[in-house]
């Protein structure tokens, strides 16, 4: 048996209060311990925009022109995404700067302020687009400078690339998904499809009329598209009122859609009088369109603010905070938001921030904490995600009326749509 003398034995206590508080700090602070672990020489090998205390990342979205109304959300959401991370201490004990480039509605200039982004500023991530006109103008730039892009909107799909993780719903899961609803709920056999001029409307009604013609043996009354930015649907309205479709299937985008509801409106046609669904109006819209304009009408999007879950409502309490307690949420703005933390949690799991690392590392992430509910992203580099309808409230705000039972696996090539 030994014997210790009191001042051994306050040595002793002293000890381990000390490895008490190392321990504490080390859970409460790991970005630190990755910092010490992982000097910059190992973590970032490719001669990007990361120093000992900083990476530096990309925003390039439309803060002006036609799209600015649907754009300025993603702005909003991957800023607050990122002030949360930088709060938690950064990435591998890094604070992320960011560069903000407008692509200002037009395609050539998100692809030269992609290539500023990439060959100058030499960013680790982008977090940008809207349209896929903007995404496949600035794609080929991406691919060839090896940079690594998150793209929020939902699309067409018909689309995988390396350089891209989509954070958006692809056609099946958006698409096919809503017209398998309006047929079986709405029994709707006959359609007029409106859209924008450009590829996604033209593509997504391309995949629906095939859905609607060859799966479900309906038939397309009218087909008709708009410059973006058109703001006279007079004669489109006057040839639905002829065409008296059981559904007008539309994807009118960005500010054309405020002209468009409001002269549906003043042309009488209605939610309460005819079945509307669109891919293409989120809350962010209904901010310029008006609910009195829109009530009654559907969306069909993955998100929508009123979800009743404790994420997303932690989600909706920290946007009104930051931006005021009259901002809106929409789909494309919430999928704006998972991308820094996906990229965080690959670039963690990596251990490196450099691309071909994060991508490799990305299969297979999960996102517990996603204001939408659990999402993960598939190989093919799209997020399994559940379809959901909502209507729209005269208040600008959207109803939940129908969700899929489970998570819907991306499928980016569906079998006889291309």
């Amino acid at each position: 048996m030994s014997h210790r003398s009191p001042s051994d034995i306050k040595s002793a206590q002293r000890r381990k209060v000390l490895i008490g508080l190392a321990v504490a700090s080390a859970m409460t602070l790991p970005s630190l311990s990755f910092s010490q672990q992982l000097p910059t020489a190992k973590i970032n090998t490719t001669k990007l925009a990361v120093t000992d205390t900083e990476v530096i990342v990309g925003q390039l979205h439309s803060a002006t022109g036609t799209m600015a109304i649907s754009e300025t959300g993603s702005i909003q959401a991957e800023r607050l995404a990122i002030d949360q991370i930088n709060a938690m201490g950064g990435i591998l004990g890094r604070k992320i700067k960011i560069i903000q480039e407008d692509g200002a509605s037009d395609w050539p200039t998100f692809a030269e302020k992609a290539k500023k982004l990439l060959e100058n500023d030499h960013v680790a991530a982008v977090f940008g687009c809207w349209t896929s006109a903007s995404r496949k103008a600035v794609l080929p730039v991406f691919e060839k400078d090896n940079g690594l892009l998150y793209y929020p909107t939902f699309y067409e799909g018909l689309e995988q690339s390396k350089n891209v993780i989509y954070t958006g719903q692809e056609a099946t899961q958006q698409i096919l998904a809503s017209l398998d609803w309006i047929s079986k709920e709405k029994k709707a056999k006959t359609y007029f499809l409106v859209g924008s001029d450009y590829i996604w409307p033209r593509t997504s009604m391309k995949i629906a009329r095939k859905h609607i013609e060859n799966f479900q043996k309906g038939s397309v009354k009218g087909e008709e598209y708009y410059p973006l930015g058109q703001t006279n649907f007079n004669s489109l309205i006057n040839k639905i009122k002829v065409a008296k479709p059981d559904c007008i299937f539309a994807a009118v985008v960005g500010g054309s859609n405020v002209a468009f509801y409001k002269q549906l409106k003043a042309a009488g046609i209605t939610g309460d009088k005819q079945f509307l669904l669109t891919l293409a109006v989120t809350e962010d819209e209904m901010t310029g369109v008006g609910g009195e304009n829109f009530a009654g009408f559907y969306s069909s999007m993955k998100y929508f603010q009123s979800l009743d879950n404790e994420n997303n409502k932690k989600f909706v309490a920290a946007f009104k905070a930051k931006y005021g307690k009259d901002a809106v949420i929409g789909d494309v703005t919430q999928a704006g938001y998972l991308g820094p933390w996906l990229w965080k949690a690959a670039v963690e799991k990596a251990g490196s921030f450099d691309v071909d690392k994060v991508v490799a590392s990305s299969p297979g992430i999960e996102l517990k904490t996603a204001p939408e509910g659990y999402v993960k992203l598939d190989a093919n580099h799209h997020l399994w995600s559940k379809a959901r309808i909502g209507q729209g409230q005269a208040d600008g705000s959207f109803k939940v009326v129908a969700e899929s039972a489970e998570l819907i696996k991306p499928d980016p090539f569906p079998k006889g749509y291309q």
